[in-house]
Protein backbone atom coordinates (compact mmCIF):
# COMPACT_ATOMS: atom_id res chain seq x y z
CA UNK A 1 0.00 0.00 0.00
CA UNK A 2 3.00 2.25 0.15
CA UNK A 3 2.09 3.52 -3.51
CA UNK A 4 -1.18 4.21 -2.78
CA UNK A 5 0.05 7.40 0.62
CA UNK A 6 3.49 8.05 -1.57
CA UNK A 7 5.62 7.62 -4.47
CA UNK A 8 4.67 4.89 -6.39
CA UNK A 9 6.23 1.85 -6.20
CA UNK A 10 9.03 -0.15 -8.00
CA UNK A 11 6.19 -2.04 -10.67
CA UNK A 12 3.60 0.93 -10.45
CA UNK A 13 3.49 3.01 -13.47
CA UNK A 14 1.47 6.44 -13.34
CA UNK A 15 -2.03 6.33 -15.69
CA UNK A 16 -3.35 9.31 -16.69
CA UNK A 17 -6.30 10.42 -17.37
CA UNK A 18 -7.68 9.93 -20.53
CA UNK A 19 -10.71 11.30 -22.14
CA UNK A 20 -13.42 7.79 -23.14
CA UNK A 21 -12.91 8.16 -27.24
CA UNK A 22 -16.47 8.77 -28.68
CA UNK A 23 -17.10 7.91 -32.51
CA UNK A 24 -20.00 10.53 -32.13
CA UNK A 25 -19.02 14.09 -32.36
CA UNK A 26 -20.09 15.64 -29.18
CA UNK A 27 -23.11 17.66 -29.32
CA UNK A 28 -22.08 21.20 -27.85
CA UNK A 29 -25.05 23.45 -25.71
CA UNK A 30 -26.57 26.00 -27.51
CA UNK A 31 -25.68 28.80 -24.36
CA UNK A 32 -22.00 27.85 -25.24
CA UNK A 33 -22.31 30.43 -27.73
CA UNK A 34 -23.66 33.18 -25.71
CA UNK A 35 -21.65 32.16 -23.04
CA UNK A 36 -18.45 32.78 -24.68
CA UNK A 37 -19.98 36.45 -26.22
CA UNK A 38 -20.79 37.22 -22.91
CA UNK A 39 -19.84 40.89 -21.93
CA UNK A 40 -17.67 39.53 -18.86
CA UNK A 41 -15.01 37.90 -21.69
CA UNK A 42 -14.24 41.25 -23.79
CA UNK A 43 -10.89 39.89 -25.04
CA UNK A 44 -11.24 38.47 -28.56
CA UNK A 45 -9.21 35.25 -27.97
CA UNK A 46 -10.82 32.93 -25.20
CA UNK A 47 -9.30 29.88 -23.55
CA UNK A 48 -11.27 27.01 -22.50
CA UNK A 49 -9.99 24.41 -20.26
CA UNK A 50 -10.64 21.31 -20.49
CA UNK A 51 -11.10 18.09 -18.12
CA UNK A 52 -11.74 14.69 -19.16
CA UNK A 53 -12.93 15.93 -22.51
CA UNK A 54 -11.08 15.61 -26.05
CA UNK A 55 -10.62 18.99 -27.20
CA UNK A 56 -10.80 17.89 -30.96
CA UNK A 57 -13.37 20.10 -33.14
CA UNK A 58 -14.58 22.09 -29.98
CA UNK A 59 -14.19 26.05 -31.14
CA UNK A 60 -17.26 27.20 -30.86
CA UNK A 61 -16.46 30.62 -32.43
CA UNK A 62 -13.29 30.40 -34.35
CA UNK A 63 -11.78 32.53 -31.40
CA UNK A 64 -11.33 30.37 -29.04
CA UNK A 65 -8.19 28.15 -27.63
CA UNK A 66 -8.90 24.71 -26.17
CA UNK A 67 -6.42 23.48 -24.03
CA UNK A 68 -6.62 19.66 -22.15
CA UNK A 69 -5.95 19.50 -18.39
CA UNK A 70 -3.89 16.68 -17.92
CA UNK A 71 -3.60 14.58 -14.79
CA UNK A 72 -2.20 11.33 -13.49
CA UNK A 73 -5.15 9.13 -12.54
CA UNK A 74 -6.37 8.47 -8.43
CA UNK A 75 -4.64 4.98 -8.36
CA UNK A 76 -7.27 1.78 -8.06
CA UNK A 77 -6.14 0.84 -4.81
CA UNK A 78 -7.72 4.28 -3.05
CA UNK A 79 -10.85 3.40 -1.81
CA UNK A 80 -13.56 5.76 -0.41
CA UNK A 81 -12.88 4.43 3.18
CA UNK A 82 -9.31 5.60 3.27
CA UNK A 83 -10.89 9.27 2.66
CA UNK A 84 -12.87 8.61 4.86
CA UNK A 85 -11.76 6.52 7.70
CA UNK A 86 -14.47 5.93 11.09
CA UNK A 87 -11.38 7.26 13.13
CA UNK A 88 -8.59 9.49 13.00
CA UNK A 89 -6.40 10.51 15.10
CA UNK A 90 -7.60 14.05 16.58
CA UNK A 91 -5.77 14.81 19.39
CA UNK A 92 -2.07 13.21 18.14
CA UNK A 93 -2.03 10.73 20.77
CA UNK A 94 0.05 8.16 18.32
CA UNK A 95 3.30 9.26 16.79
CA UNK A 96 2.35 10.79 13.39
CA UNK A 97 -0.97 12.21 14.25
CA UNK A 98 -3.32 11.44 11.23
CA UNK A 99 -2.91 11.93 7.34
CA UNK A 100 -4.98 11.79 4.50
CA UNK A 101 -3.83 9.81 1.34
CA UNK A 102 -2.72 12.31 -2.02
CA UNK A 103 -5.13 12.74 -4.67
CA UNK A 104 -3.20 13.21 -7.60
CA UNK A 105 -3.77 16.70 -9.45
CA UNK A 106 -2.16 18.91 -12.40
CA UNK A 107 0.35 21.29 -12.11
CA UNK A 108 -2.12 23.91 -12.49
CA UNK A 109 0.48 26.56 -12.40
CA UNK A 110 1.62 25.14 -16.16
CA UNK A 111 -1.76 26.60 -17.40
CA UNK A 112 -2.74 29.77 -18.41
CA UNK A 113 -5.60 32.17 -17.21
CA UNK A 114 -9.00 30.36 -18.57
CA UNK A 115 -12.20 31.78 -19.70
CA UNK A 116 -14.38 28.58 -19.45
CA UNK A 117 -14.06 25.09 -17.81
CA UNK A 118 -15.65 22.59 -19.20
CA UNK A 119 -16.03 19.30 -17.79
CA UNK A 120 -16.92 15.57 -18.38
CA UNK A 121 -17.53 13.87 -14.88
CA UNK A 122 -19.43 10.43 -14.52
CA UNK A 123 -21.86 9.63 -12.64
CA UNK A 124 -20.25 6.28 -11.52
CA UNK A 125 -17.67 4.11 -11.68
CA UNK A 126 -18.33 1.52 -8.91
CA UNK A 127 -21.55 0.46 -7.58
CA UNK A 128 -21.72 3.04 -4.73
CA UNK A 129 -21.51 5.67 -6.83
CA UNK A 130 -21.92 8.37 -5.04
CA UNK A 131 -19.15 7.09 -3.02
CA UNK A 132 -16.57 6.85 -6.26
CA UNK A 133 -13.10 8.11 -5.79
CA UNK A 134 -12.14 8.34 -9.36
CA UNK A 135 -15.50 10.48 -9.41
CA UNK A 136 -14.06 12.73 -6.85
CA UNK A 137 -11.58 13.33 -8.46
CA UNK A 138 -12.61 14.79 -11.49
CA UNK A 139 -14.93 17.03 -9.49
CA UNK A 140 -11.98 18.50 -7.65
CA UNK A 141 -9.39 19.02 -10.63
CA UNK A 142 -12.72 20.59 -12.05
CA UNK A 143 -13.23 22.75 -9.23
CA UNK A 144 -9.52 23.57 -8.69
CA UNK A 145 -9.15 24.58 -11.92
CA UNK A 146 -12.08 27.15 -11.44
CA UNK A 147 -10.15 28.57 -8.75
CA UNK A 148 -6.32 28.38 -9.26
CA UNK A 149 -6.91 29.59 -13.41
CA UNK A 150 -10.44 30.75 -13.83
CA UNK A 151 -10.99 34.31 -14.75
CA UNK A 152 -13.24 35.94 -12.58
CA UNK A 153 -16.06 38.50 -13.38
CA UNK A 154 -16.73 41.52 -11.05
CA UNK A 155 -18.83 39.35 -9.11
CA UNK A 156 -16.04 37.08 -8.24
CA UNK A 157 -17.54 34.62 -10.10
CA UNK A 158 -15.52 31.88 -12.75
CA UNK A 159 -17.40 30.06 -15.68
CA UNK A 160 -17.87 26.38 -15.35
CA UNK A 161 -19.72 24.36 -18.05
CA UNK A 162 -20.33 20.28 -16.76
CA UNK A 163 -21.35 17.60 -19.08
CA UNK A 164 -22.65 14.58 -16.71
CA UNK A 165 -25.25 12.64 -17.43
CA UNK A 166 -26.88 13.06 -13.30
CA UNK A 167 -26.67 16.24 -11.21
CA UNK A 168 -22.67 17.47 -10.51
CA UNK A 169 -21.76 16.78 -6.81
CA UNK A 170 -23.60 19.63 -5.04
CA UNK A 171 -20.82 19.95 -1.98
CA UNK A 172 -19.04 21.55 -4.83
CA UNK A 173 -21.71 22.96 -7.24
CA UNK A 174 -23.87 24.30 -5.41
CA UNK A 175 -27.49 24.58 -7.23
CA UNK A 176 -27.09 28.16 -6.19
CA UNK A 177 -24.69 28.79 -8.96
CA UNK A 178 -26.59 26.48 -11.71
CA UNK A 179 -27.32 28.79 -14.29
CA UNK A 180 -28.66 27.12 -17.35
CA UNK A 181 -29.30 23.58 -17.87
CA UNK A 182 -29.63 21.74 -21.54
CA UNK A 183 -29.96 18.31 -22.04
CA UNK A 184 -26.63 16.74 -19.97
CA UNK A 185 -25.07 20.30 -20.15
CA UNK A 186 -24.94 21.83 -16.96
CA UNK A 187 -23.63 25.60 -16.51
CA UNK A 188 -22.23 27.25 -13.19
CA UNK A 189 -20.98 30.46 -12.54
CA UNK A 190 -19.22 29.33 -8.88
CA UNK A 191 -18.38 31.60 -6.31
CA UNK A 192 -14.54 31.17 -6.46
CA UNK A 193 -14.37 32.24 -2.70
CA UNK A 194 -16.62 29.52 -1.40
CA UNK A 195 -15.31 27.00 -3.69
CA UNK A 196 -11.22 27.88 -2.86
CA UNK A 197 -12.54 27.50 0.79
CA UNK A 198 -13.63 23.97 0.31
CA UNK A 199 -10.85 22.67 -1.83
CA UNK A 200 -8.36 23.96 0.77
CA UNK A 201 -9.98 21.51 3.27
CA UNK A 202 -9.02 18.23 3.68
CA UNK A 203 -9.65 16.13 0.98
CA UNK A 204 -11.64 13.99 3.21
CA UNK A 205 -12.76 13.51 6.98
CA UNK A 206 -9.41 11.38 6.63
CA UNK A 207 -7.91 14.64 8.85
CA UNK A 208 -10.13 17.50 10.68
CA UNK A 209 -11.13 20.78 8.87
CA UNK A 210 -9.62 22.80 11.60
CA UNK A 211 -8.04 21.01 14.70
CA UNK A 212 -8.42 22.39 18.17
CA UNK A 213 -4.93 22.82 18.91
CA UNK A 214 -1.77 23.44 17.14
CA UNK A 215 0.93 20.59 16.43
CA UNK A 216 2.73 19.56 19.22
CA UNK A 217 1.51 22.41 21.58
CA UNK A 218 -1.43 21.89 24.37
CA UNK A 219 -3.47 24.79 23.38
CA UNK A 220 -6.25 25.80 21.68
CA UNK A 221 -5.65 26.40 17.87
CA UNK A 222 -5.44 29.77 15.97
CA UNK A 223 -8.92 30.19 14.49
CA UNK A 224 -7.79 32.95 12.48
CA UNK A 225 -6.82 30.45 9.64
CA UNK A 226 -10.29 30.25 9.06
CA UNK A 227 -10.39 33.28 6.87
CA UNK A 228 -13.06 35.38 8.74
CA UNK A 229 -12.90 36.94 12.61
CA UNK A 230 -15.60 34.65 14.34
CA UNK A 231 -14.98 37.92 16.73
CA UNK A 232 -17.47 39.65 14.47
CA UNK A 233 -20.90 39.59 15.45
CA UNK A 234 -22.57 38.50 11.81
CA UNK A 235 -26.50 38.90 12.05
CA UNK A 236 -26.82 36.82 9.18
CA UNK A 237 -25.92 33.64 11.69
CA UNK A 238 -27.48 31.42 14.05
CA UNK A 239 -28.39 28.61 15.57
CA UNK A 240 -31.10 26.31 15.06
CA UNK A 241 -32.91 23.35 16.14
CA UNK A 242 -35.92 21.38 15.33
CA UNK A 243 -38.81 20.38 17.33
CA UNK A 244 -41.79 18.69 15.93
CA UNK A 245 -44.78 15.73 16.39
CA UNK A 246 -44.28 15.77 20.68
CA UNK A 247 -43.15 17.92 23.13
CA UNK A 248 -41.13 15.13 24.54
CA UNK A 249 -37.60 17.44 23.55
CA UNK A 250 -38.68 20.74 24.80
CA UNK A 251 -37.19 20.14 27.95
CA UNK A 252 -33.55 19.44 25.94
CA UNK A 253 -34.47 22.56 23.68
CA UNK A 254 -34.74 24.90 26.75
CA UNK A 255 -31.44 23.82 28.47
CA UNK A 256 -29.56 23.96 24.64
CA UNK A 257 -30.76 27.50 24.55
CA UNK A 258 -29.72 27.98 28.01
CA UNK A 259 -26.17 26.42 27.60
CA UNK A 260 -25.83 28.43 24.45
CA UNK A 261 -26.58 31.64 26.14
CA UNK A 262 -24.27 30.86 29.33
CA UNK A 263 -20.87 30.55 26.43
CA UNK A 264 -21.72 34.48 25.43
CA UNK A 265 -23.04 33.76 21.92
CA UNK A 266 -24.55 36.67 19.95
CA UNK A 267 -26.10 34.52 17.29
CA UNK A 268 -29.60 34.33 17.25
CA UNK A 269 -31.04 31.00 18.38
CA UNK A 270 -33.83 29.79 15.79
CA UNK A 271 -36.21 27.62 16.94
CA UNK A 272 -38.15 25.48 14.15
CA UNK A 273 -41.28 24.07 15.91
CA UNK A 274 -44.82 22.81 14.32
CA UNK A 275 -48.53 23.42 16.51
CA UNK A 276 -47.91 19.64 18.75
CA UNK A 277 -45.91 22.42 20.83
CA UNK A 278 -48.27 23.74 23.32
CA UNK A 279 -48.87 27.69 24.27
CA UNK A 280 -47.21 27.17 27.37
CA UNK A 281 -44.25 25.27 26.74
CA UNK A 282 -43.67 28.06 23.63
CA UNK A 283 -43.46 30.42 26.13
CA UNK A 284 -40.80 28.73 28.27
CA UNK A 285 -39.15 28.56 24.86
CA UNK A 286 -39.16 31.72 24.03
CA UNK A 287 -38.30 32.74 27.88
CA UNK A 288 -35.25 30.36 27.51
CA UNK A 289 -33.91 32.53 24.01
CA UNK A 290 -35.26 30.84 21.16
CA UNK A 291 -36.85 32.71 18.45
CA UNK A 292 -39.98 31.02 17.45
CA UNK A 293 -40.68 30.18 13.72
CA UNK A 294 -43.26 27.68 12.74
CA UNK A 295 -42.91 25.23 10.44
CA UNK A 296 -45.36 22.45 8.08
CA UNK A 297 -44.07 19.06 8.92
CA UNK A 298 -42.59 16.82 5.89
CA UNK A 299 -42.82 13.47 6.22
CA UNK A 300 -40.50 10.91 4.89
CA UNK A 301 -42.01 8.93 2.19
CA UNK A 302 -40.35 5.70 2.88
CA UNK A 303 -41.44 5.27 7.08
CA UNK A 304 -44.04 3.70 8.02
CA UNK A 305 -47.06 5.77 9.73
CA UNK A 306 -46.82 7.09 13.70
CA UNK A 307 -43.26 6.05 13.70
CA UNK A 308 -40.51 7.95 15.56
CA UNK A 309 -38.77 8.63 11.92
CA UNK A 310 -41.78 9.68 9.89
CA UNK A 311 -41.72 13.18 10.30
CA UNK A 312 -37.35 13.58 10.66
CA UNK A 313 -37.21 14.83 7.04
CA UNK A 314 -38.87 18.32 8.67
CA UNK A 315 -35.15 19.18 9.52
CA UNK A 316 -35.27 20.06 5.93
CA UNK A 317 -36.42 23.27 6.52
CA UNK A 318 -33.73 24.40 8.09
CA UNK A 319 -32.26 25.09 4.40
CA UNK A 320 -35.45 27.61 4.06
CA UNK A 321 -33.92 30.17 6.81
CA UNK A 322 -32.42 32.24 3.66
CA UNK A 323 -32.60 35.40 5.93
CA UNK A 324 -29.37 33.77 7.45
CA UNK A 325 -26.52 32.54 5.08
CA UNK A 326 -25.10 29.80 7.98
CA UNK A 327 -26.56 27.89 10.35
CA UNK A 328 -25.34 25.48 13.27
CA UNK A 329 -27.63 23.04 13.88
CA UNK A 330 -27.91 21.31 16.50
CA UNK A 331 -30.03 18.38 18.36
CA UNK A 332 -31.96 19.12 21.28
CA UNK A 333 -30.37 16.27 23.06
CA UNK A 334 -27.24 18.29 23.58
CA UNK A 335 -25.74 21.14 25.90
CA UNK A 336 -23.13 22.97 24.78
CA UNK A 337 -20.08 24.04 27.35
CA UNK A 338 -17.62 26.66 25.39
CA UNK A 339 -18.48 28.55 23.08
CA UNK A 340 -18.39 27.45 19.44
CA UNK A 341 -18.92 30.38 17.23
CA UNK A 342 -15.77 29.68 15.36
CA UNK A 343 -17.75 26.55 13.62
CA UNK A 344 -19.48 29.91 11.56
CA UNK A 345 -15.93 29.81 9.90
CA UNK A 346 -16.99 26.20 8.25
CA UNK A 347 -18.32 25.88 5.05
CA UNK A 348 -21.47 23.32 4.86
CA UNK A 349 -21.19 20.27 5.12
CA UNK A 350 -19.12 20.30 7.84
CA UNK A 351 -19.94 17.51 11.24
CA UNK A 352 -18.69 15.63 13.45
CA UNK A 353 -17.90 11.72 12.51
CA UNK A 354 -20.29 9.18 13.69
CA UNK A 355 -19.20 5.62 12.44
CA UNK A 356 -17.93 4.18 9.30
CA UNK A 357 -17.90 6.80 6.35
CA UNK A 358 -21.18 8.73 7.56
CA UNK A 359 -21.45 11.89 9.92
CA UNK A 360 -23.42 12.55 12.77
CA UNK A 361 -25.86 14.99 12.11
CA UNK A 362 -26.77 16.33 15.65
CA UNK A 363 -24.27 19.39 15.22
CA UNK A 364 -23.68 20.24 11.17
CA UNK A 365 -22.68 23.53 9.69
CA UNK A 366 -25.37 24.36 6.98
CA UNK A 367 -25.85 27.15 4.38
CA UNK A 368 -29.39 27.95 3.79
CA UNK A 369 -30.69 28.29 -0.03
CA UNK A 370 -34.69 27.44 -1.29
CA UNK A 371 -32.79 25.57 -4.56
CA UNK A 372 -31.25 23.56 -1.78
CA UNK A 373 -34.31 22.98 0.08
CA UNK A 374 -36.67 22.10 -3.24
CA UNK A 375 -33.48 19.49 -4.33
CA UNK A 376 -33.94 17.19 -1.04
CA UNK A 377 -37.75 17.71 -1.54
CA UNK A 378 -37.21 16.32 -5.08
CA UNK A 379 -34.71 13.53 -3.68
CA UNK A 380 -36.81 11.97 -1.19
CA UNK A 381 -38.44 9.20 -2.77
CA UNK A 382 -34.91 8.43 -4.94
CA UNK A 383 -33.13 8.49 -1.48
CA UNK A 384 -33.05 5.25 0.70
CA UNK A 385 -31.95 6.76 4.29
CA UNK A 386 -29.40 3.89 5.71
CA UNK A 387 -31.44 4.23 9.33
CA UNK A 388 -34.62 5.62 8.01
CA UNK A 389 -33.79 9.19 8.68
CA UNK A 390 -32.79 12.85 8.19
CA UNK A 391 -29.40 11.34 8.84
CA UNK A 392 -29.03 8.67 6.47
CA UNK A 393 -30.64 10.73 3.89
CA UNK A 394 -28.60 13.44 4.06
CA UNK A 395 -25.43 11.26 4.49
CA UNK A 396 -26.63 10.18 1.00
CA UNK A 397 -26.39 14.02 -0.49
CA UNK A 398 -23.39 15.17 1.15
CA UNK A 399 -21.18 12.52 0.75
CA UNK A 400 -17.99 15.03 0.88
CA UNK A 401 -18.17 16.31 3.91
CA UNK A 402 -15.58 18.19 6.53
CA UNK A 403 -14.49 16.37 9.51
CA UNK A 404 -15.52 18.54 12.72
CA UNK A 405 -13.32 17.87 15.82
CA UNK A 406 -15.43 15.38 17.88
CA UNK A 407 -15.53 17.45 21.44
CA UNK A 408 -17.85 20.08 19.59
CA UNK A 409 -20.27 16.70 19.70
CA UNK A 410 -18.80 14.68 21.90
CA UNK A 411 -20.87 11.49 21.50
CA UNK A 412 -22.30 9.71 25.22
CA UNK A 413 -21.21 6.50 24.59
CA UNK A 414 -18.98 3.56 25.35
CA UNK A 415 -19.07 0.78 22.55
CA UNK A 416 -15.59 -1.03 24.05
CA UNK A 417 -17.18 -1.62 27.25
CA UNK A 418 -13.64 -1.23 28.62
CA UNK A 419 -12.44 0.47 31.72
CA UNK A 420 -10.18 2.72 29.89
CA UNK A 421 -12.33 4.23 27.61
CA UNK A 422 -14.97 4.61 30.46
CA UNK A 423 -12.28 6.55 32.46
CA UNK A 424 -11.25 8.92 29.88
CA UNK A 425 -14.55 9.80 28.37
CA UNK A 426 -16.14 9.93 32.06
CA UNK A 427 -13.02 12.22 32.87
CA UNK A 428 -13.74 14.43 29.66
CA UNK A 429 -17.74 14.59 30.74
CA UNK A 430 -17.18 15.96 34.28
CA UNK A 431 -14.30 18.20 33.76
CA UNK A 432 -13.79 21.38 35.01
CA UNK A 433 -13.84 24.04 33.31
CA UNK A 434 -15.07 22.41 30.39
CA UNK A 435 -12.46 20.13 28.20
CA UNK A 436 -15.69 19.48 25.67
CA UNK A 437 -17.15 21.72 23.41
CA UNK A 438 -20.92 19.98 23.64
CA UNK A 439 -22.04 16.36 25.16
CA UNK A 440 -24.65 14.25 22.72
CA UNK A 441 -27.06 12.48 25.01
CA UNK A 442 -27.56 9.19 23.15
CA UNK A 443 -29.91 6.72 24.49
CA UNK A 444 -32.74 7.90 27.29
CA UNK A 445 -32.34 11.42 27.52
CA UNK A 446 -31.57 12.92 31.64
CA UNK A 447 -34.86 14.86 31.69
CA UNK A 448 -36.32 11.56 31.53
CA UNK A 449 -34.48 9.84 34.45
CA UNK A 450 -34.54 10.56 37.72
CA UNK A 451 -31.95 12.75 38.79
CA UNK A 452 -30.53 10.67 40.95
CA UNK A 453 -28.61 8.55 38.15
CA UNK A 454 -28.14 7.71 34.31
CA UNK A 455 -31.75 5.31 33.76
CA UNK A 456 -29.83 3.89 30.79
CA UNK A 457 -28.05 1.27 33.13
CA UNK A 458 -31.61 -0.30 33.95
CA UNK A 459 -32.24 -1.41 29.91
CA UNK A 460 -29.79 -3.89 28.82
CA UNK A 461 -29.25 -2.60 25.18
CA UNK A 462 -28.73 0.69 26.90
CA UNK A 463 -25.99 0.97 29.36
CA UNK A 464 -23.55 1.59 26.40
CA UNK A 465 -24.91 4.68 26.65
CA UNK A 466 -25.04 5.18 30.74
CA UNK A 467 -22.91 7.71 32.33
CA UNK A 468 -23.58 8.92 35.66
CA UNK A 469 -21.04 11.67 35.26
CA UNK A 470 -22.41 13.25 32.09
CA UNK A 471 -25.89 12.78 33.90
CA UNK A 472 -24.70 15.18 36.50
CA UNK A 473 -23.40 17.40 33.91
CA UNK A 474 -26.69 18.10 32.56
CA UNK A 475 -28.38 18.54 35.91
CA UNK A 476 -26.16 20.89 36.94
CA UNK A 477 -26.57 22.66 34.20
CA UNK A 478 -30.51 22.44 34.29
CA UNK A 479 -30.40 23.75 38.08
CA UNK A 480 -29.06 26.59 36.98
CA UNK A 481 -31.73 27.73 35.07
CA UNK A 482 -34.70 29.78 35.88
CA UNK A 483 -37.23 28.03 37.81
CA UNK A 484 -40.10 28.98 35.48
CA UNK A 485 -38.00 27.44 32.87
CA UNK A 486 -37.25 23.79 34.84
CA UNK A 487 -41.47 23.31 34.93
CA UNK A 488 -41.42 21.43 31.77
CA UNK A 489 -38.82 19.46 32.74
CA UNK A 490 -41.03 17.28 34.93
CA UNK A 491 -41.92 13.34 34.72
CA UNK A 492 -45.34 12.07 33.45
CA UNK A 493 -47.14 10.11 35.20
CA UNK A 494 -46.64 7.61 32.21
CA UNK A 495 -43.21 8.10 32.58
CA UNK A 496 -43.02 7.23 36.26
CA UNK A 497 -44.58 3.73 35.46
CA UNK A 498 -42.05 3.36 32.94
CA UNK A 499 -39.15 4.27 35.56
CA UNK A 500 -40.07 1.69 37.77
CA UNK A 501 -40.80 -0.75 35.21
CA UNK A 502 -37.47 -0.90 33.83
CA UNK A 503 -35.53 -1.01 37.40
CA UNK A 504 -38.31 -3.75 38.21
CA UNK A 505 -37.49 -5.60 34.87
CA UNK A 506 -33.93 -4.83 36.10
CA UNK A 507 -33.72 -6.64 38.47
CA UNK A 508 -35.26 -9.70 37.33
CA UNK A 509 -32.93 -10.11 34.15
CA UNK A 510 -30.14 -9.84 37.52
CA UNK A 511 -28.45 -6.54 36.15
CA UNK A 512 -26.92 -5.89 39.77
CA UNK A 513 -25.03 -2.76 39.99
CA UNK A 514 -25.24 -0.04 42.60
CA UNK A 515 -27.86 1.86 40.45
CA UNK A 516 -30.81 -0.69 41.73
CA UNK A 517 -29.60 0.02 45.39
CA UNK A 518 -29.92 3.93 45.11
CA UNK A 519 -32.87 5.31 47.10
CA UNK A 520 -34.35 7.81 44.39
CA UNK A 521 -34.54 11.27 46.19
CA UNK A 522 -35.98 13.10 42.78
CA UNK A 523 -38.29 15.43 43.66
CA UNK A 524 -40.38 14.61 40.25
CA UNK A 525 -41.42 11.30 41.42
CA UNK A 526 -43.92 12.33 44.12
CA UNK A 527 -44.38 15.73 42.38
Amino acid sequence: MKALFGEPGRNETKTMITPEKKTAKLEKPSFLKEIMAGRTMKKKMKTIGMVNIDNHDWKVNGEETTIHVKSEKVSELLEWKDLYPEWIDEEEEMDGGSFCPEMPMPEFSNYPYIDLVVAKLPCSTSKNSSRDVLRLQLHLITANLAVKRGRRDRRGRAKVAVLSECRPMVELFRCDDLKKREGDWWYFEVDVLKLEQKVSLPIGSCNLALPLWGKGIDEVYDISRLGQSTKQISTREAYATVLHSTEAYVCGAITLAQSLLRTGTKRDLILLLDKSISPPKRDALIKSGWKLRFIERIRNPRSEKGTYNEYNYSKFRLWQLTGYEKIIFIDSDIIVLRNIDFLFGFPQMSASGNDGSIFNSGVMVIEPSECAFQMLMQRREEIVSYNGGDQGFLNEVFVWWHRLPRRVNFLKNFWSNSSTESGLKNQLFGSDPPELYAIHYLGLKPWLCYRDYDCNWDIEDQRVYASDVAHRTWWRLHDSMDESLQKPCGLSEQRKIELEWDRNVARKLGLQDEHLNINVTDPRRFN
